[in-house]
């Protein structure tokens, strides 16, 4: 019997398969009583040919549409109001945004202005959106990592301030979700890549976090196993649907899990990376996860074990903080197979900026949930093996 008590909530309905856009997509905006919807994009999905598949869907629906397709990587404020302003003047009944986590995270935002007003600033933190969107909202990620399809977070960047504001709020959660690896597909490897490590991390610290569930962990352990397992061919042969569709699987379960077990130190300093260098949030973090999974190992070396055994080590007849020392190393090895960097230096970060870094992890939300609680020093320390 378990000596303690959990909660645990998917709010968005998930359907998840190749080809579910083409199947449900129309039929899914129809049964919500929309007509008239807004597609928010970025260039990048235009050029893919992804938004014409979608318009043709919308179109051949009889429905009335108008694409927003200017979302930029680690998308900021300002575009979130720019969208907003868009989103007034057309006047939708639903918002589909097709994309990665930056096209749904701006979707997230907008339909929370809709009904809250203000500037979107004014909601970051936690619980601050006081009033439910009455816009329904479809989520179509087009890269596994993210998560963002399934969870009740915006991650957004304040580039006057140089930092990330992250708003949470039970009512960012996407209404429906269509998970179709098909829609994959056209990712570059680099962004497969990337992408892909991040899901990996999300399941990492979901995982070891403390406040993991027992469905929470069930579901990241499995992500490691898929996402260990599958990312090297999936960046290798981005048409290996297999690949494709078990790191798909591996990316949703991790931001279920996530969603609520929160993250942890990795992503601590992956944020306050962000006032230092505009770099891929995926690469960064794959970059700095085998160095803080190295230094929590010690907190919990019976889970940092399970990852080490996910991910296919082999660690019998070894001590257990032996086996839990693989964990790091696999990560790390994973990372240079998909062709990542593994140093700071690597990605333009001076070391004269590591100790103003680690003083902005220090106060970073996440950091709670870390197995092991960590100093300033701690962090730089870790800042500094990774440089």
């Amino acid at each position: 019997m378990l000596d303690f008590n959990f909660s645990f909530a998917v709010k968005t309905k998930v359907l998840f398969g190749n080809g579910v856009v083409s199947q449900h997509l129309p039929g899914a905006i129809r049964d919500m009583g929309c007509a008239r919807v807004l597609l928010v994009t970025d260039p990048g999905i235009v050029k893919s040919g992804l938004v014409d598949k979608v318009k043709s869907l919308l179109t051949g629906s009889g429905l009335t549409f108008e694409v927003f397709s200017e979302v930029e990587p680690d998308p900021g404020l300002e575009t979130v109001h720019k969208a907003a302003d868009f989103m007034s003047r057309f006047k939708p009944d639903c918002l589909v945004a097709l994309g990665g986590g930056s096209s749904i995270d701006i979707a997230k935002a907008i339909r929370v202005l809709h009904d809250n007003r203000g500037k979107i600033g004014d909601y970051a933190g936690v619980n601050k959106v006081k009033v439910k969107p009455t816009v329904p909202l479809l989520a179509i990620p087009t890269t596994a990592g993210t998560g963002s399809e399934v969870t009740v977070f915006a991650v957004l960047s304040d580039w006057e301030q140089n930092i990330k504001v992250t708003i949470t709020s039970e009512y960012l959660a996407p209404d429906v979700a269509f998970v179709d690896p098909l829609m994959m597909i056209s990712a570059p490897s680099g962004i497969t890549a990337a992408s892909g490590i991040d899901a990996l991390s999300h399941a990492v610290e979901a995982y070891v976090s403390t406040i993991a569930s027992p469905v929470s962990s069930i579901l990241a352990l499995r992500a490691v196993e898929l996402i260990s397992a599958s990312l090297r061919p999936a960046v290798a042969n981005g048409n290996d649907l297999v690949a494709r569709t078990n790191v798909a699987l591996g990316s949703l379960l991790a931001g279920m899990a996530f969603n609520n077990a929160f993250l942890g130190l990795t992503h601590s300093i992956g944020a306050a990376l962000s006032g230092h260098v505009h770099v891929s949030h995926g690469v960064a973090i794959g970059l700095l996860l085998p160095y803080v999974m190295k230094y929590n190992s010690m907190a919990k070396p019976d889970k940092f074990t399970d990852l080490a055994r996910a991910m296919g080590e082999h660690i019998e007849g070894k001590s257990l903080h032996k086996a839990a020392s693989l964990a790091p190393r696999a990560i790390k090895t994973l990372v240079k197979n998909i062709g990542l960097p593994t140093q700071l230096k690597e990605i333009g970060i001076s070391e004269d900026s590591l100790a103003a870094i680690a003083e902005t992890a220090l106060k970073h939300g996440m950091i709670k949930f870390n197995p092991r609680v960590p100093t300033r020093e701690d962090i730089l320390g870790i800042l500094k093996n990774a440089y």
